[in-house]
């Protein structure tokens, strides 16, 4: 399977359509004038929203022409990269923020995308990372059921190639020198294909599910949002 090639068409027949809730979330942790880099970041919903209301100096990469124009088109800073065979094309220890925003379940080998990542932030610099959560309370029920359905728009979507618990992101982040600072939960109650109950969107209940999802987000959170530090050598 082309991989590029499916994502092209995937981009070509998408929006600019975002979930802004979860992005606020990431927007929380950059500061102006921080130096940002964001692995495959699409058209650049999050990266324009870094630049024009954090004031941020955002570097971009997509593994798509597709998204890379759309983003250009924004006035971002964008290029086209393919992490599973291109290294990112900056020196080590070169941005104070780096940023992935529901790419990483989508590599084959998300350990270069860690790597490289960690590789280019400074020391005491911050990592932000939006993964699916697959010990989301849906999923647990899934599995005591027997059960794995891949659920469209789900932390079992089809697209997603490896599955992430808060225990795994820490490790996966410790083992790069990633310390994690915080941890926050998208409820992502956007989803409407029958993954969430009708109910938990009752104008009553969804402020509170939204509260439980960041309070607890490993069991009620669909997308865990994880910042990190990188040790700073003595």
């Amino acid at each position: 399977m082309d991989l590029v090639a499916w994502y092209e068409a995937y981009w070509a027949a998408k929006d600019d359509s975002v979930d802004h809730s979860r992005l606020d979330l990431m927007l929380a942790h950059i500061r102006p004038g921080q130096r940002v880099f964001q692995l495959d970041g699409g058209p650049g919903m999050l990266a324009q929203r870094m630049v024009e209301e954090r004031g941020a100096e955002v570097i971009m990469t997509d593994l798509t022409r597709e998204a890379t124009e759309r983003a250009r088109a924004k006035g971002l800073q964008a290029s086209q990269l393919y992490i599973a065979e291109e290294d990112i094309p900056y020196p080590d220890e070169s941005f104070d923020v780096v940023v992935s925003d529901s790419a990483i379940e989508h590599h084959f080998d998300p350990a270069r995308s860690f790597d490289e990542l960690a590789r280019i932030l400074k020391p005491g610099g911050t990592f932000i990372l939006c993964l699916p959560n697959i010990a989301h309370w849906r999923c647990r029920l899934w599995l005591l059921r027997g059960r794995f359905p891949y659920w469209p728009a789900s932390p079992t979507d089809f697209t997603h190639l490896r599955f992430f618990t808060l225990n795994e992101i820490r490790t996966w982040l410790a083992d790069r020198g990633i310390t994690i600072e915080h941890v926050d939960g998208s409820a992502s109650l956007w989803v409407r294909n029958g993954f969430y109950p009708r109910w938990l969107r009752h104008p009553y209940v969804r402020p509170w599910y939204i509260r439980l999802a960041r309070r607890f987000p490993t069991l009620f959170a669909r997308d865990l949002i994880v910042v990190g530090r990188k040790r700073v050598l003595k």
